[in-house]
């Protein structure tokens, strides 16, 4: 049961409707979701989080089908059930397969694992692994 009110689209200030709107014609639908139903109770949470939203999903150097299966994988390590369920729909829609799911869950599974245990031990990382910024 969500926590705040749900706003739907004639219950919306115009502020809100705005933003409504050009979540329907950019994402080519006929309502908005649930999360951004929500988001409405402070416009400007709303407006952020699309503007956001908006530009870090669009087609860059990373294609919708990864950064969805991305958005899921991060999604299943922070338990949130509502990303869970919208973004593997949407990553089913961009033709992720189900072989490409049950993997994807494999390797969220194993890193989840390899993770916890890493962080338990405290394990140094080795000199080879140290990331530099564009290298």
């Amino acid at each position: 049961m969500a926590t705040v009110r749900l706003i739907e689209y004639e219950n919306a200030t115009p502020e809100v409707r705005a933003v409504f709107d050009d979540i329907k014609r950019t994402r080519n639908v006929a309502g908005v979701n649930n999360f951004c139903n929500a988001l409405a109770n402070h416009p400007m949470t709303l407006k952020r989080t699309w503007k956001s939203a908006r530009e870090v999903m669009q087609p860059g150097a990373l294609d919708p089908l990864t950064k969805e299966m991305i958005y899921v994988a991060v999604s299943v390590a922070n338990n949130c059930n509502y990303c869970i369920h919208s973004h593997t729909a949407s990553a089913f829609a961009k033709g992720m397969t189900p072989e490409q799911y049950a993997e994807l869950l494999a390797v969220v599974g194993m890193a989840s694992e390899t993770n916890a245990l890493a962080t338990a031990m405290k394990v140094p990382v080795d000199s080879q692994f140290l990331a530099e910024a564009g290298k």
